[in-house]
């Protein structure tokens, strides 16, 4: 088996912690977990309500598929973590779903957390796969 491969992907938010934006092995991609912070201006305040923060999430884990040469159509697999898991569930439900072609969702865990870096409200992490 060979080893995986990591990805720092030009564009893409600035990592808030020590890793890799992707790690990759054999086909399959895993995608860190993405923050609503912007690429370019780490220091900018991140957007207000789940919402906002969501579509911020979900644009940067796009730059991250698009720079590994993938797209939200090779997704599998997606975990989602919110900080206020009963008040934010549906409103983050409903961008999420936005992002991908009717019937054609990924597999999904959806988990309340106390916390999350940079206090964000919403974290999303994906896997794909190469065709």
């Amino acid at each position: 088996m060979p080893l995986p491969t990591f990805h720092m992907v030009d564009g893409a938010p600035r990592p808030v912690a020590t890793f890799s934006h992707a790690s990759e092995v054999d086909g399959w991609v895993f995608l860190t977990g993405q923050m609503p912070t912007w690429p370019g201006e780490p220091d900018r305040p991140l957007p207000e309500g789940v919402k906002a923060q969501t579509a911020r999430v979900m644009d940067n884990l796009v730059l991250v598929l698009e720079g590994v040469g993938l797209g939200l159509p090779n997704v599998t697999q997606a975990r989602v973590y919110l900080t206020q898991f009963e008040r934010d569930y549906a409103a983050m439900n409903a961008v999420y779903a936005s992002y991908f072609e009717t019937g054609k969702l990924p597999a999904r865990t959806c988990i309340g957390v106390t916390a999350l870096a940079v206090g964000a409200l919403v974290e999303i992490d994906l896997v794909a796969r190469r065709p």
